[in-house]
């Protein structure tokens, strides 16, 4: 998986810089929203057919909230260890580290105040992204399926949730469901309080 994850990625970048023009990058957005949409209806259909996943994650109750509540600890750590190895402010780093992959939203809240920090919160939870699509069939092989929730952020309920759905189990993709939504509501919360520290 992670091979061919590589592949169409190297594809789709030799792609945009040799062979699609210009004029029809503006509509690769229209399908990507209609390739995300078909995969995560997939996943839903794989759900919806093992009727014994929500009774398994009621048993489960609050210790849902564990694995988000982990990963947001464990990328604000991250963030207050590069500021002291990189020197950087702390909560600039906190507010690049809140992002939690959520490229898009953290660098247009970040950049008004520091466009360098805009730049390396945009392209730190890129890399994150892309870190994760590529771990994650090794996390859940070696490691543990809950890790591989982490490693995603909020990615973990969307563009994530295919590749968390071919290497864990049907009980994991529910947990990734919810903590990516628990993640991604952060986001906007903790961005802003980091941006206002500085």
């Amino acid at each position: 998986m992670t091979k061919k994850i590589l592949l169409v990625l190297a594809v789709g970048v030799l792609s945009g810089l040799f062979i699609i023009p210009d004029s029809l990058y503006n509509s690769t957005g229209i399908l990507l929203d209609v390739g995300l949409c078909m995969l995560l209806f997939s996943v839903g259909v794989d759900i919806g057919s093992n009727k014994d996943i929500f009774k398994n994650l009621k048993n489960v109750g609050f210790k849902l909230l564990i694995v988000p509540a982990a990963t947001v600890l464990g990328s604000l750590f991250g963030g207050i260890l590069c500021s002291i190895l990189f020197k950087m402010n702390l909560f600039g780093s906190l507010a690049v580290a809140s992002g939690f992959t959520w490229y898009t939203l953290s660098a247009i809240i970040i950049t008004p105040v520091s466009a360098e920090l805009g730049t390396i919160a945009f392209l730190t939870n890129v890399f994150r992204e892309i870190i994760a699509f590529i771990s994650i069939p090794f996390i859940a092989k070696h490691i543990g399926y809950l890790e591989t929730i982490a490693v995603g952020g909020a990615i973990s309920m969307d563009t994530g949730l295919p590749i968390i759905t071919r290497n864990t189990s049907q009980e994991v993709v529910i947990i990734s469901f919810i903590s990516g939504i628990i993640i991604s509501l952060m986001v906007p919360i903790l961005v802003p309080i980091f941006v206002g520290l500085l």
